[in-house]
């Protein structure tokens, strides 16, 4: 599910404004056109959006994160019944959801990069699916009032494994999925064999999560890369077979764990694509050589899933997870503070910083792009990480939407949505079932994160280790490593962990 669009009577007005704005700014009047070799794939309703970039070297659509000297101003709207036939002009005034306080009718002066997206495609949670339509950039220089014309031309292609002789593809409808959302749900992944992979053998398998919405299709780099094939065809790679998952949901990405909102992605990949996967390449389903793995949200997930399914993984190797805990939700204490955009110093929280310790991006201006990524007008369904975190940790709310922890513009918290996150809250839920989880994790658990990780995500992770160092009947065991001055995901690499899926395998043996 992703596309949740009212019925909005929306015109785009054939006429511009071309009024010299307040405060130094100029209009800019934008008209519009479908160029004929993409009318046949147009689909009348879906969501407009107009990227300003002032970078040159940028492609202004790909910049959907407000990171300073690379953050495209953004414009979105809904709109139903669009023709694409004829030239129509931009209303300025139509409505738009927006990343900046100017308009179309103000922009300050400049030379920017313009690209328009059509957002048509129902079937995937972000606005780079594959089929919705798009402009080329182009630039302008706004010094005066501004007229340029733009067409949509372009369509964004289906994706694509590289061709590599270790390389499969897994396309498999879940049941479970599929019966929740009374349609056909599909999951994918790659799988990258040994280079010495022989069918009649079994082996030890890895299944990777990818940074947030990382995609199957990620594996490219790697086998695209020839001195990793290199090292992956020699005897010095381990023999196991990767498996990269997808991180494609419903809300942005799954998380690979059962949501209120999303569904049961948890019990789909545990129950039903694992042992497909098993069954099709691994000829075993031994839990004893089984490991997991990932960074940032992969982080966040593999050990989620080593935490909430301790039989079914034997080690887990995580590197900067999302916030682990949420006594420390980034910068947040969702269980005591009053507002997420706002400190109990009366400042405006920060969501990034550099590894120096400066505040890059606030939580407001984050939160402000992902309303405008979603065809709600708010992060609820923008397919970003808050989004994705709302749908996993959060009660179903209205209109199919998750219910948020708090409010898409004021930040206020909601303290009955912030009890219900506490399912979720790894700390908790060790702290309540270490009698029985405890003996289960032994030897199982490394955690890597650097202690100036650009998200603020070492303060979680500083918190649920002090909770494993405190333990007892058992005592814990995890390996937890913080590296100082380092950021996120600094540490990770696929030929690390690889290397240290061997290590323990021999510690098996």
């Amino acid at each position: 599910m992703k596309k949740i669009i009212p019925v909005l009577f929306l015109f785009f007005l054939f006429t511009g404004c071309t009024a010299t704005g307040q405060n130094g700014g100029h209009s800019v009047t934008i008209n519009l056109s479908i160029s004929d070799g993409v009318k046949e794939s147009f689909e009348s309703d879906g969501r407009l959006y107009v990227f300003l970039n002032p970078n040159p070297a940028l492609e202004p659509m790909q910049q959907t994160w407000p990171i300073p000297g690379r953050k495209s101003h953004i414009f979105a709207i809904n709109r139903s019944g669009f023709s694409p036939d004829g030239s129509i002009t931009l209303n300025p005034d139509a409505g738009w959801t927006k990343t900046t306080e100017w308009t179309f009718d103000n922009i300050p002066e400049g030379e920017y990069n313009i690209q328009i997206l059509w957002d048509q495609d129902t079937s995937e949670s972000r606005i780079n699916a594959p089929g919705n339509l798009h402009s080329e950039k182009q630039g302008i220089s706004v010094t005066e009032s501004t007229e340029v014309n733009v067409t949509i031309d372009q369509v964004i292609g289906e994706r694509e494994l590289a061709d590599f002789e270790l390389l499969h593809l897994v396309d498999f409808k879940s049941d479970t999925l599929s019966s929740w959302w009374e349609k056909p749900v599909h999951l994918k992944a790659s799988v990258l064999l040994p280079g010495n992979y022989d069918p009649d053998e079994s082996y030890p398998i890895r299944y990777n999560i990818a940074g947030y919405g990382g995609r199957y299709t990620r594996v490219n780099n790697l086998v695209n890369n020839s001195e990793f094939t290199g090292w992956w065809r020699s005897d010095d790679a381990p023999s196991v077979i990767n498996v990269f998952l997808d991180g494609e949901g419903p809300f942005g990405d799954s998380y690979q764990m059962d949501s209120e909102n999303s569904g049961p992605y948890g019990h789909a990949l545990i129950y039903e694509l694992i042992p497909h996967i098993e069954a099709e390449y691994r000829r075993t389903d031994s839990a004893k050589t089984r490991f997991v793995d990932g960074c940032s949200t992969g982080g966040w997930v593999s050990l989620g899933l080593q935490l909430y399914y301790p039989d079914f993984f034997n080690g887990v190797f995580s590197y900067s997870p999302d916030a682990i805990e949420f006594e420390n939700y980034q910068l947040i204490n969702i269980y005591e503070d009053e507002n997420a955009f706002v400190n109990e110093f009366g400042y405006e929280r920060p969501v990034m910083r550099s590894t120096m310790g400066e505040p890059m991006i606030s939580m407001r201006e984050f939160i402000a792009y992902e309303n405008v990524l979603g065809d709600s007008d708010t992060y609820l369904n923008s397919g970003g990480q808050f989004s994705a975190h709302t749908a996993l940790y959060s009660p179903r709310g209205e209109n199919g939407l998750p219910k948020p922890l708090f409010h898409p513009t004021k930040g206020e918290i909601d303290r009955e949505v912030a009890e219900h996150w506490k399912k979720y809250d790894f700390k908790i839920y060790a702290e309540q079932n270490w009698s029985t989880l405890g003996p289960k994790l032994r030897d199982k658990i490394y955690i890597w994160m650097g202690d100036m990780d650009q998200f603020y995500l070492n303060p979680a992770t500083r918190t649920f280790n002090k909770f494993l160092e405190n333990t007892e009947n058992p005592a814990s065991d995890a390996e937890v490593i913080f590296t100082p001055m380092a950021g996120h995901c600094d540490r990770f690499s696929h030929k690390t962990v690889l290397m240290q899926i061997q290590e323990r395998l021999e510690e098996i043996r």
